[in-house]
């Protein structure tokens, strides 16, 4: 699919290529030991280097309005292959509150290729609140609220997933919530045919989680198939709700992502 700038996915190593006039950096590769914790089977065999992380790429002539708003585009690409029984994931954290807003910061998902499921729930307390998976294919777009826990996840096995997201450039992760109650409120679990099914995680109150595709997110002001990075370049503003999520206060009150 069109991304708005030359970023490719590699697998061997694990990253990105980055073209002309592109700007970006060496990447951060997520572990399995680094994410057992939030697994159902901690002990579980999978691929050793589980995603790769670019934060802060685009292309240079874009890179100053970016700073002045605050505002960062991140890639990650991920392995194919499966955790256990559970698909490759990321581990689930929420957004720390950031210095320069006072905030947790919400963000700004785009799959370029493979599946995705977004997990994603109101707390990472006891309880958990709303729960969502919303469920993701390449040119759809997902958002996670501010100060809601989420995990990104592959949602097939046989296909790597890749996908770029608008962040606020001083972010942090808090995977304290996560970390104690070992995992989100719901495991996603892989059926003998590929396909997913949810087991709840009973460090949690009991619940339910909604399957549902993405929104439209019009209440934001994105355009539906137009990349997100090219949004930027065409408004530059577009995305300042991302960090500064104030802007768009009322849209947050009973979010449907």
């Amino acid at each position: 699919m069109e991304i708005g700038f030359d970023i490719r996915p590699t697998q061997q190593p694990m990253g990105f290529a980055y073209g002309p006039g592109v700007f970006g950096p060496k990447v951060e590769v997520r572990r399995l030991d680094a994410i057992r914790p939030s697994l159902r089977d901690p002990c579980c065999d999978g691929p050793q280097e589980v995603y790769a992380i670019a934060m802060d790429v685009g292309r240079a002539q874009d890179r100053p309005a970016m700073l002045t708003r605050n505002l960062l585009f991140g890639a990650v690409t991920y392995a194919k292959g499966r955790l256990g029984e559970e698909p490759v994931r990321s581990q689930g954290h929420v957004h720390a509150v950031s210095a320069s807003c006072g905030m947790s910061t919400p963000e700004v998902y785009e799959i370029w290729s493979g599946s995705a499921v977004i997990a994603m729930q109101e707390s990472d307390g006891d309880d958990p609140g709303r729960c969502f998976a919303v469920e993701a294919r390449a040119g759809d777009v997902v958002i996670v609220p501010p100060g809601w826990a989420h995990a990104t996840i592959s949602a097939d096995p046989s296909h790597p997933l890749t996908f770029g997201a608008w962040c606020v450039r001083d972010y942090g992760f808090d995977y304290r919530g996560v970390r104690a109650h070992g995992g989100l409120a719901f495991f996603p679990l892989l059926r003998p045919d590929g396909s997913l099914c949810w087991r709840h995680n009973d460090a949690y109150r009991p619940g339910e989680i909604i399957v549902k595709p993405p929104e439209d997110y019009a209440s934001l002001g994105l355009e539906r198939d137009v990349p997100i990075y090219t949004q930027f370049t065409r408004d530059p503003d577009r995305f300042c709700f991302v960090s500064n999520p104030a802007l768009a206060g009322a849209v947050w009150t009973d979010f449907l992502p």
